[in-house]
């Protein structure tokens, strides 16, 4: 039986679970994620995890945040005045918020912390910093 390789395109159904087995993602629901292995559409932990596998072939792969989202990341962190978010809006640790950058370009961020006068903003990705645990089973593989 084939083996999934660099230029396959694959379809996997998976579970990712955090350290303490909270689920944050799944397929089930919407069907097998598809990709080609070797673009880089995935974290790389997943795609090196799927590589190797046969078709019909199910594994559990704990991914290091290295090859997952990467370590969270102080540089990240963005302390701004109440003045500096919409009138009107109320900011809440755990709102999710978008900010544009000089370029133009626009970032996702989550509140971190809220005092009087200032909100830290956080661009780290949610699962930045963490180990991930996924089930998964290779659906299918075409060239």
């Amino acid at each position: 039986m084939e083996e999934a390789k660099q230029g396959d395109n694959v379809k996997v159904h998976y579970k990712g679970t955090l350290a303490d087995g909270a689920v944050f993602d799944e397929s089930t629901e919407r069907g097998p994620l598809e990709f080609t292995l070797g673009e880089q559409k995935v974290i790389p932990g997943f795609e090196e995890a799927v590589l190797g596998m046969k078709e019909g072939e199910s594994k559990t792969e704990t991914i290091s945040s290295e090859k997952a989202y990467g370590p969270r990341r102080e540089e990240m962190m963005l302390r701004v005045t109440r003045s500096q978010l919409p009138e009107g809006m109320e900011p809440e640790v755990g709102q999710p918020l978008q900010v544009t950058t000089n370029e133009g370009q626009p970032v996702p961020v989550r509140i971190a912390e809220v005092d009087e006068e200032n909100v830290l903003l956080d661009a780290n990705h949610p699962l930045a910093g963490q180990d991930l645990t996924f089930e998964m089973k290779l659906v299918e593989i075409s060239t």
